[in-house]
């Protein structure tokens, strides 16, 4: 009969009786400071030896029976990957929910429909959740996180959902400005990049009609033409081997990077930019710059009323409250030579 190997013995788990031993207060006293309490005064120096004390006993407290207490998880789920300004806003997001003591997940919802996003998410009794913009949350889906706890749903993208609360990127405004600069520049028969990869739907729709927009509201006589497009080498060269066939006299790459593609493939065919086509992406990446011609762009930026996570705190804090909308986009066309 085989005999499993001995096994060393366990280090035991510290605790925070063990914290206040070692920094000479009460347990309450670390409670206190450990979950950021600000509602008991106590001093710096207090605060600073019990937090040395928990991190030479590596002591981290146990967030479920945190959550019991409480009656509800510190959890904030945010969408995992995302376009490169709403991923900023995420990480900046995540960076300040993590100050003020809320354990951050990331959740990846490919594959997923509404309703089995909102399900998957409960099942984390998460105190609140940012929804991405491809996930269109339902009377259902709402109900079944609020019911698990969720204090706050948010949604992220240019659409606000009933009943959630939204912070708004509107991507329309990207559009307008791209296809507002290249009127500007004399351009009438402006392509609009339509990216076939998966997840930019909601946003590549949203810049489209902002670019619609810009020629509706102009005063010349000017068209846009959707042009989908995936993210390779072959599908640019297609595109670029019919430009001359379509007229088109101007583009709207999507963002940077598509732009670049398409634009490497017009100068191989011999079109010639901005001779005969201006291109303009948006992001404002470096690789544009390092282009030749350097790519104009349209530059965006985030326009928070107040620190991201502060405001999600605040909405976590107040879960009764109306629903509150905030237009986080602010965007502003960089020209260079490409247009």
């Amino acid at each position: 009969m085989s005999q499993l190997p001995e096994q060393p013995s366990r280090t035991p788990v510290p605790t925070s009786a063990d914290v206040a031993r070692r920094a000479g207060v009460s347990r309450a006293t670390v409670s206190y400071v450990l979950n950021n309490n600000t509602t008991v005064r106590i001093s710096e120096p207090t605060r600073r030896r019990v937090r040395e004390a928990a991190e030479g006993l590596g002591y981290v407290p146990h967030a479920a029976a945190r959550s019991l207490r409480a009656g509800h998880t510190r959890t904030v789920l945010l969408p995992a990957a995302q376009p490169p300004l709403h991923e900023s806003l995420i990480g900046t997001l995540e960076s300040g929910l993590r100050q003020l003591d809320y354990t951050v997940v990331r959740h990846n919802s490919a594959g997923f429909d509404a309703d089995e996003a909102a399900r998957a998410w409960a099942e984390l009794r998460p105190v609140a959740v940012l929804a991405p913009a491809g996930v269109s949350l339902t009377p259902y889906g709402m109900s079944v996180l609020t019911r698990s706890g969720a204090r706050a749903v948010i949604t992220l993208g240019p659409r606000s959902v009933e009943g959630a609360h939204a912070l708004v990127l509107d991507e329309g405004e990207t559009g307008r400005c791209a296809v507002r600069h290249l009127l500007a520049r004399g351009r009438r028969r402006i392509g609009v990049v339509m990216p076939r990869e998966p997840g930019l739907g909601p946003f590549a729709e949203a810049r489209l009609a902002g670019a619609v927009s810009a020629v509706e509201e102009s005063d010349v006589e000017a068209g846009v033409v959707p042009l989908p497009l995936g993210y390779e080498e072959s599908a640019a060269e297609e595109l670029a081997a019919r430009w001359r066939s379509l007229r088109l006299d101007g583009v709207f790459g999507y963002d940077d990077q598509y732009a670049a593609l398409l634009m490497r493939a017009l100068q191989d065919a011999g079109v010639g930019v901005p001779a005969e086509t201006s291109v303009i992406g948006a992001g404002d990446l470096v690789l544009g710059r390092l282009l030749r011609p350097r790519l104009s762009t349209v530059g965006t930026a985030l326009a928070a009323p107040q620190p991201p996570a502060e405001l999600v705190d605040r909405l976590i804090q107040n879960p009764h409250h109306e629903r509150e909308r905030h237009d986080l986009l602010r965007a502003a066309v960089v020209a260079r030579e490409s247009s």
